[in-house]
C-alpha cells in the first residue's frame, strides 16, 4: 500500500491544483445519470480528504472543489430533466436502467422536495433524482434551493472526516506527518468501506428485486 499510495501523496503535494481538479471531476461525474451510479466520487472526496492536515491540499480548496462539481452536476441534470419533461426518462441512456428509474421516482414521491436533499447521500439513486426531479416538474427554485444547501452538508460530510482523522491519527497516536501512515491508514478505510458498503447495497437491491418478483416469479 505504501508503495502505491508515496508517488500519490509526492505528486499531489507538487501538482495540487490537479488534486483540486481530480475532486472537482469524482463531485460532477457522480451527479451524472448512469455515469455517477458506477463512479466512486464519494470515496475519492474522502479519500483525499486525508491529505488536508499534511497540507498537501487545502481545506477550502477541497471544499469548494467538491461543492462545484456537485453543483454544475445536479444543476445539469436537472435543468436537462426539466426542459424534456418525462421523455427524456425513456431515452438512452436512462432507458437501459429501467429499475433505478423506477426507484429514484418512487423516492422522490415518498419524500417530495425532502428527496433531493435524502438522495445526496443514497448511491446509486443520488445520480437519478435530480433529472428525474427535473422531469417531474419539481419548480427550479425549489429544487437549486435545497439541492445547494444538500451540497454543502454532502460536502462538509466528505470532507472532514479524513481531515479529523488524519489529524487525530499524527496527534494521538504519534504518527509523523512526513511517514504519512495517518494518510495510508485513512485512504485505505475509505476505499475498503465503499467497497463493502457498495457489496451491501448491491446485496440489498438484488433481494427487493427478488422479493417483487416472488417465490413463483
Amino acid at each position: 500500500m505504501t508503495s502505491l499510495l508515496d508517488p500519490l501523496i509526492a505528486f499531489v503535494s507538487a501538482h495540487a491544483w490537479l488534486g483540486y481538479l481530480t475532486l472537482f471531476l469524482a463531485a460532477l461525474l457522480e451527479a451524472v445519470p448512469v455515469v455517477g451510479a458506477v463512479v466512486p466520487g464519494s470515496t475519492v472526496i474522502l479519500a483525499l480528504g486525508a491529505l488536508v492536515p499534511g497540507g498537501e491540499l487545502r481545506f477550502e480548496g477541497v471544499l469548494a472543489a467538491a461543492i462545484a462539481g456537485a453543483l454544475i452536476g445536479d444543476g445539469s441534470a436537472f435543468w436537462v430533466g426539466h426542459r424534456r419533461q418525462r421523455e427524456i426518462l425513456s431515452a438512452w441512456p436512462l432507458s437501459n436502467h429501467p429499475r433505478l428509474i423506477e426507484e429514484s421516482e418512487a423516492f422522490f414521491h415518498r419524500w417530495g422536495a425532502f428527496a433531493v436533499l435524502l438522495a445526496r447521500f443514497v448511491p446509486p439513486v443520488r445520480a437519478f433524482v435530480p433529472i428525474v426531479a427535473g422531469a417531474l416538474g419539481m419548480a427550479p427554485w425549489k429544487f437549486y434551493s435545497v439541492n445547494a444547501a444538500a451540497i454543502v452538508a454532502w460536502a462538509m460530510a466528505h470532507t472532514l472526516p479524513g481531515m479529523l482523522a488524519v489529524s487525530a491519527l499524527h496527534r494521538y497516536a504519534g504518527f509523523s506527518h512526513r511517514a504519512h501512515i495517518g494518510k495510508h491508514l485513512w485512504i485505505f478505510v475509505a476505499v475498503a468501506g465503499a467497497a463493502v458498503a457498495a457489496m451491501a447495497i448491491a446485496i440489498a437491491r438484488r433481494r427487493g428485486r427478488a422479493d417483487k418478483v416472488g417465490p413463483l416469479g
